[in-house]
């Protein structure tokens, strides 16, 4: 299966960057809004995605929702959830119940 050619795109930022699929988010608008500390930064970027797009962005916030109402987040995977376990943990929080 060959790779699809990659195309030129410009961001309403202005950045210009090569992209070979469909996804409109732009990889340097992207780098620059990576959070540099607290939980979200130990996610990758289609995780960080998913929570902050449905208003998680505290560990407060985050356990008030169950393991499966995470995974059900578009671009949520089981491999982000022993990271949110962790951090929920050292905070002394859980996921619910």
């Amino acid at each position: 299966m060959a790779a699809s050619p990659k195309t030129l795109r410009t961001c309403s930022q202005g950045h210009r960057y090569y992209k070979s699929t469909d996804c409109p988010t732009c990889p340097v608008c992207e780098q620059q809004a990576a959070p540099d500390s607290a939980f979200l930064s130990l996610l990758s970027a289609p995780a960080r995605r998913a929570l902050e797009h449905n208003g998680i962005t505290s560990l407060q916030q985050l356990s008030t929702y169950s393991e499966k109402e995470i995974l059900k987040f578009h671009g949520m995977g089981p491999a982000s959830l022993p990271k949110l376990r962790a951090a929920l943990q050292e905070s002394g929080l859980s996921f619910k119940g």
